[in-house]
């Protein structure tokens, strides 16, 4: 099939390289002309783990391209993807600028080309978008259900694991009414659900807020946990131990069940937000996540208070150690990290900053600048720490070497905000060691 992408950022650039890796041929466009000089060239502008391997290999076999022009890439394709930036407004509603531009400019070219396309929300949108594109496109004397139809079909994509999740998706979501568009993407995605996982027809609206909702009640999961683990500690509990006892009951099940500095990202923060105000403008009052994103924000800030209670506020002066930079692993998003709300405070209080991230130093360089150092690896960060902060849980950091961290540090005190090693061990080793939840 011949597919079109609008928009070569995570999304865009994820989806586009695997619809080309089933075997469709894909035409991406993008504004930004060195952006897409470097896609030509095979060059990744984002980390995601196996990306670059399949975005070679079909630039190679010419079943993906990259090009400026919607015009060309409008030629190529039967389906087109908006895979566009939907950022945050001032009250935390979706900006749909992008999007609705870019169905505009579609709806001209279609004007003056007739033919069939279906148009495909991808991007993360509010309530009622799709008809939004439909009156878009309709603007400029496009009859409905003749000559175009609008889809939508949100992503489930985690950083770190985004072409795993694409290729083998545990399930697809599709709002169209249209037969003729079902159709379509029946036969879009029936490659990537060859074990049998479903593909859920339904109306846009429905399919538009099932996305909404799945990233706020993962968010939701997680300031519960964390409030678990506040409680815990207050009780004399191990929020590990209530993870496993709660987490083996299959109507709660295992997953986001961990306790931590909260949640940060692209999507969490701006949907939870973006749906709050969906529910706002439609005259209801979301109180669970509210106080979902109230929990986050004020876990971001847990260790910034517990690193001053521990040096009883005189924190000028003194040298922190952090591991992690990205708001989660396998990846160099940076977007709401929670290391940064951790950096920012402690610098406010006059600490010292050494950093390493194995994949986010350079966009954290990009906002922080030389606010703090940064170091090439985890070991070089504690010469002279006073503290070791841990922010992202990354793999490198589960197993290190720990006789020779007490041999670099000015102070054998870590505070763990992932949880990552024993408690118990951590003591026998000769660590003052404080994490979450956990006596």
């Amino acid at each position: 099939m011949k597919v079109g992408i609008v928009g070569s950022g995570y999304v865009g650039l994820v989806s586009g390289t695997c619809f080309a890796e089933m075997g469709n041929y894909v035409s991406c466009v993008d504004i930004d002309e060195a952006k897409v000089a470097m896609l030509r060239k095979g060059r990744m502008p984002i980390y995601e783990p196996d990306l670059d391997i399949l975005l070679k290999r079909n630039l190679r076999n010419g079943r993906l391209t990259f090009t400026t022009s919607l015009e060309v890439m409008l030629e190529r394709s039967d389906i087109v993807f908006l895979a566009l930036p939907t950022p945050s407004g001032a009250g935390g509603e979706a900006d749909l600028t992008f999007v609705l531009r870019a169905a505009e400019d579609i709806g001209i070219w279609l004007s003056r080309n007739p033919g069939y396309k279906i148009v495909v929300n991808k991007s993360t949108v509010p309530v009622g978008t799709a008809g939004r594109v439909r009156a878009a496109l309709q603007q400029h004397g496009i009859r409905a259900g003749v000559d175009f139809d609008v889809v939508s079909n949100p992503e489930f994509l985690r950083e770190g694991s985004a072409v795993d999740d694409f290729m083998k998706p545990d399930r697809v979501v599709i709002g169209a009414t249209s037969p003729q568009a079902q159709e379509f993407m029946q036969r879009l995605y029936e490659p990537f659900v060859r074990q049998g996982n479903p593909i859920y027809f339904m109306d846009e609206r429905s399919a538009e807020v099932t996305k909404y909702a799945a990233n706020a009640i993962l968010a939701a999961r997680i300031s519960f946990m964390n409030e678990i683990a506040l409680l815990c500690e207050k009780v004399g509990a191990n929020v590990d131990q209530v993870r496993i006892g709660i987490g083996s009951d299959t109507r709660i099940g295992k997953h986001f069940l961990y306790a931590g500095i909260g949640f940060g990202g692209s999507c969490f923060p701006k949907d939870v937000r973006a749906f709050l105000r969906t529910a706002k403008a439609h005259d209801y009052d979301f109180r669970i996540l509210s106080a979902a994103l109230q929990v986050n924000e004020d876990q971001r800030k847990l260790l910034v208070g517990r690193v001053s209670d521990l040096f009883d506020g005189k924190l000028k002066g003194k040298r922190a150690a952090i591991w992690g930079l990205a708001f989660k692993p396998n990846t160099d998003d940076v977007r709401e990290a929670p290391a940064h709300v951790v950096i920012r405070g402690l610098l406010a209080e006059g600490m010292e900053i050494v950093a390493y991230d194995p994949e986010a130093v350079a966009t954290t360089r990009a906002i922080l600048g030389d606010r703090i150092r940064y170091a090439e690896d985890a070991y070089s960060t504690l010469q002279e720490a006073d503290v070791l902060i841990i922010c992202t849980e990354w793999p490198e950091f589960r197993r290190p070497d720990f006789e020779r961290m007490k041999q670099i540090m000015r102070h054998r005190l870590i505070v763990d905000g992932r949880n990552l090693y024993s408690a118990d061990r951590m003591r026998d080793r000769g660590f003052l060691y404080f994490s979450i939840g956990r006596p």
